[in-house]
């Protein structure tokens, strides 16, 4: 059962336009190979098999290639975007002609597999924060193009998605407060700017010591990130915060560590990896005999 993020967030991404492309990509003027091999009228069933335990996703992605590129195509599904799976789980089944999808078998599996890894590990990281009421988030340190289906894993496998680019959120980074003259001038000039633009979006400033904290704290941005705190700076910056606006913990943080921080009070706790150094989980699509 297809679930409401696609309907959410699609405005942010030209889903078919996406497909066209990855199949004109992969495709050119035609899969030689299969064209070669199989002769034509050739109907058979392909199924999708898990080699790996962790959380599947990609799913519903599946379902809508599918249904955009081939919606003759009859697919039977067994297990859900977000649920658990094991080594030798079968996914789902799909019927038709063996020509065609042989030619969309490759662009299903990029984004299955690299989908179910970033899910898999967001549902791992959230699961090391267990007990606090920390959220583990993604950033834009994503795929050029494939941001949509990474966000899209994260949401599956537990975690919360950031901004999606940079004309939903306004975040103050290091670079915006020295050229601007400090974090007080950056936050005010964005304030303004807001004002001025009448846009309805959140500000979140970027702090890189205790100092910092301090002087945007009375200007009240929607969020305040400390960024490359060690465990205890983030737990004094919390304090200082007491609850006035929310916090984000950033910056080389990862399973090791990750629960110190969510342990400290921190609202989010955002993870570059979640997308930039990830490992695809190992599943396939085979033809049954």
């Amino acid at each position: 059962m297809m679930n409401d993020f696609f309907q959410q967030h699609a405005s942010h991404f030209s889903f078919e336009k996406f497909v066209k492309q990855a199949l004109k990509e992969d495709i050119g003027k035609g899969d030689i190979t299969t064209l070669s091999t199989i002769p034509v009228g050739t109907y058979s069933q392909m199924q999708l098999l898990v080699k790996q335990n962790g959380i599947i996703a990609g799913i519903e992605a599946a379902q809508r290639i599918l249904h955009f590129v081939y919606p003759q195509a009859i697919m039977e599904i067994f297990i859900q975007d977000g649920q658990e799976v094991k080594k030798n789980d079968i996914a789902f089944y799909i019927k038709g002609d063996m020509r065609r999808l042989l030619s969309y078998e490759r662009l299903l599996l990029n984004i299955m597999q690299r989908m179910s890894g970033i899910a898999t590990q967001t549902k791992y990281l959230q699961s090391l924060c267990y007990g606090t009421s920390a959220k583990v988030t993604d950033t834009r340190k994503t795929t050029p193009l494939f941001r949509f289906f990474e966000k899209w894993a994260v949401h599956i496998g537990g975690g919360y998605n950031h901004r999606w680019g940079l004309y939903d959120m306004i975040l103050i980074k290091d670079n915006h407060i020295d050229a601007a003259g400090g974090i007080e001038k950056a936050i005010i000039k964005c304030r303004k700017y807001i004002e001025r633009k009448k846009l309805n979006v959140k500000i979140e400033v970027e702090t890189r010591n205790i100092d910092e904290v301090k002087k945007a704290l009375p200007l009240m941005p929607d969020r305040i990130m400390l960024d490359n705190f060690t465990v205890e700076n983030t737990k004094k910056a919390v304090d200082i915060i007491k609850g006035q606006t929310e916090t984000e913990a950033s910056g080389g943080i990862n399973e090791h560590n990750i629960r110190d921080y969510a342990l400290t009070g921190v609202n989010y706790i955002s993870v570059g990896s979640l997308t930039h150094q990830i490992n695809s989980l190992d599943l396939s699509l085979k033809i049954i005999k």
